[in-house]
Order: structure tokens, then C-alpha cells, then sequence
């Protein structure tokens, strides 16, 4: 705890109520996250299987794991929850198989998988061309993470190729149980339908689950943010940490808008904000800060750092592709000699993919090595 900052430890010790975590980009938030989860095990007596943390990637969670696993040691973690979202509802559907109409042994399909079975049914009814099979697949997600279910999608149809797609999607739900099997949706879907229809179940994972930590809350849908409220109920013991500056997944159904829900749902929502910034200089910070503010908020932050002012940035314009793939290039080259530094000092960030072939052959033609980080190599490194 003595590592912590004032605003870090003033969010790891509130347990009075629900709690809002705005935490800025390099604020420290995984460290609250972690303490926070020690500090109920240690300090307030909770035991450590009440107590459930969930992120949005496996990765995340391992590195979340690893963490606690350092600040508590041997039986006192013993049945802590660390997991995603995903992990924790298809522990929740193994749990109450009966419930939900399912046998053990249930397949989940990947979206491969759903995308055949999709695409089967549509041959099989014969009034959807199957090359729209990728956007049919695309809207049933929509539907699932916003909780929609096939009667509401058909009864909000506003054409018939719209309603074909909701009967699509009641089939294909229908195919899924059939198979004994599951999407990805599901996983979240499926347990917040049974919250909501069975009140048995529902105070059992509430008496299980007794403290709720969720991280990236900004990312959250519909689905998640609702089984979220089921299991805290009136308790308030939740703390939620995010963003609406770091939100980049809304085209994939995530919804910004619930940190501001949450002071709907939650009306003692205690906010929190970190904004000491433990990665970048103040004048990086100051450049970031002018650019956000453009953006709309319903909690305003200003980042800030103890780095000191750090160099000054550079805009350059350059004329085209080739001669910006050009500079980049010709500066990694400029900057090694200048500063003595290796190449694997510099990294090379671009927007999207497309723009990698172009720079790798600049690369290439001033005998600069490199690696590709998430992208395919079109070119031998020398």
C-alpha cells in the first residue's frame, strides 16, 4: 500500500458503497485493481472465493492472476475468480446446465462454426442470399450482446428483409439447443436470461459472488453490464474501472455510455479519478489533454506527470505515402547516430495494416532490421 499514490489508495480502501475507478491511460490501474483484492482478503476479512475480478482478454486476466498471486500468498486465494467475462458466464452456464436446458458435454461454436450453421439454414429456408452471411452472423451478435431476443428483433423489423433476418435468428438459436450447443454470445446471454427467470439461481451467484471487481469497464455491452447489475443487486459491492477517453470498441457493440449509467443505477456512485500518469512526459500529457477535451464527457480528467517536460514533439507533413515511409526510415537512421541508441530503441506505429508493405521496404532498402508486431511480414528482415 505505501506504493500507492493518495487517489490509488483512497480506491483500494473504499468499500463503503459502489465505486468508479476513472482511471487515466499509465495511471496504475491494474495495481488498484490487485491491492484492492488483497486488501479485501487481508484486511477486510473477505474470503477470497466471494470475491471475483473480470477483464475483457485472457491475457489480462493471466497477467491480473500472476499479480494477486504475489500480495497473497497460499490458501488465502484459494477459489478467487480472476477471469473474462466469457470465462465467468461459461462457469456459470457448467454450474446450472438444468436451468438453462442444456447437458453436460455442451459444444461451444466458434464463429466459424456458427457462421456454417448459418449459412446452412439460410440455404435450407431459400429466401437469404447466402453471400450476406458474414452481415447476418454480424447483426444476431448485435442482438445477443444488446439482450434482444428473436420475438423483439422480429417485432422491431422495420422491412421483410429485416424480419427474414429475425427469423434467421430464432432458428438459429433453435439449431444451437438442438446441437446441444452454445455461440460466444451466449456465454453472456445466457446467464443474464437466467438471472432474470429464475431468482433462486440468481441469490446463489449473488451469495457466491460477494464483491465484483470488472477492469476496462469501458468496453462492456449491453449483455455484460446487465449481468453485472443482476449479481451486485443492492449491495453496491462493486468497483468498476475505466475510460470513456480509451473506449476504441463500440463497432463491436461496446457501449461507452454505461460508466454514465452507472450513476443512473447506482445513485451513491463514488468517483474516483487517477490522473498522475506513470508512463509519458508532462508535455506528451499536455498535447493529450488539449485533444480529449474536443471529446464529449460526462467525468473530466486531466492527466499528469512528475517526468518532467520531456523533448519537444515534431509534426511533420510530408507529400505522399512514399516520401512518409521515406521519413520514417531516414529518421530511425538520423536518431541512431545521434544518439547512440540501437534500433531496438525505435518502434514504428501505424494506423492500419495497409500501410506496413510500404514502410517495410524502405526499411529494407536502407538496411534497417525490424520485426512486424500483429501483422504478417511481407519481407525477410536482414
Amino acid at each position: 500500500m505505501n506504493k500507492l499514490n493518495p487517489r490509488q489508495s483512497e480506491a483500494v480502501k473504499y468499500i463503503d458503497g459502489p465505486c468508479l475507478v476513472l482511471a487515466g491511460a499509465g495511471s496504475g490501474k491494474t495495481s488498484v485493481i490487485t491491492r484492492k483484492i488483497a486488501y479485501l482478503v487481508q484486511e477486510c476479512n473477505m474470503p477470497a472465493r466471494h470475491i471475483a475480478a473480470v477483464t475483457f482478454t485472457n491475457k489480462a486476466a493471466r497477467e491480473m492472476k500472476e499479480r494477486v498471486g504475489k500480495l497473497i500468498k497460499g490458501k488465502a486465494s484459494h477459489g478467487l475468480t480472476v477471469s473474462t467475462f466469457h470465462n465467468l458466464g461459461l462457469n456459470i452456464i457448467r454450474r446450472e446446465l438444468s436451468h438453462l436446458g442444456y447437458k453436460s458435454g455442451f459444444t461451444i461454436f466458434d464463429a466459424e462454426d456458427a457462421r456454417a450453421l448459418l449459412k446452412e439454414l439460410m440455404l435450407k429456408d431459400g429466401d437469404l442470399d447466402t453471400s450476406i452471411v458474414e452481415s447476418v452472423q454480424h447483426q444476431i451478435s448485435n442482438w445477443k450482446s444488446g439482450l434482444i431476443e428473436p420475438v423483439q428483433a422480429l417485432e422491431q423489423a422495420a422491412s421483410a428483409g429485416e424480419q427474414s433476418w429475425a427469423r434467421v435468428y430464432e432458428r438459429y438459436n433453435k439449431a444451437l439447443q438442438a446441437y446441444n450447443a452454445v455461440d460466444f454470445d451466449d456465454l453472456i446471454r445466457l446467464p443474464s436470461l437466467l438471472f432474470t427467470h429464475n431468482d433462486e439461481v440468481l441469490q446463489r451467484w449473488r451469495q457466491r459472488i460477494r464483491y465484483l471487481l470488472v477492469d476496462e469497464y469501458q468496453d462492456t455491452n449491453s449483455s455484460q453490464y446487465q449481468i453485472v447489475k443482476q449479481l451486485i443487486g443492492d449491495k453496491g459491492s462493486l468497483t468498476v474501472v475505466g475510460d470513456d477517453d480509451q473506449s476504441i470498441y463500440a463497432w463491436r457493440g461496446a457501449r461507452p455510455e454505461n460508466l454514465s449509467l452507472l450513476k443512473q443505477d447506482f445513485p451513491s456512485l463514488h468517483v474516483i479519478k487517477l490522473e498522475q500518469n506513470y508512463r509519458s512526459t508532462a508535455r506528451i500529457l499536455k498535447v493529450a489533454n488539449e485533444l480529449i477535451a474536443n471529446n464529449p464527457h460526462d467525468f473530466d480528467k486531466t492527466l499528469w506527470s512528475d517526468l518532467g517536460m520531456g523533448e519537444p514533439l515534431r509534426l511533420i507533413r510530408c507529400p505522399s505515402e512514399d516520401a512518409e515511409a521515406e521519413r520514417v526510415a531516414t529518421e530511425i537512421l538520423t536518431q541512431r547516430m545521434r544518439r547512440q541508441c540501437k534500433y531496438r530503441d525505435f518502434a514504428v506505429l501505424y494506423r492500419g495494416n495497409h500501410q506496413a508493405r510500404l514502410i517495410e521496404l524502405k526499411l529494407q532498402q536502407h538496411q534497417i532490421p525490424y520485426n512486424i508486431s500483429g501483422g504478417y511480414q511481407l519481407f525477410r528482415a536482414r
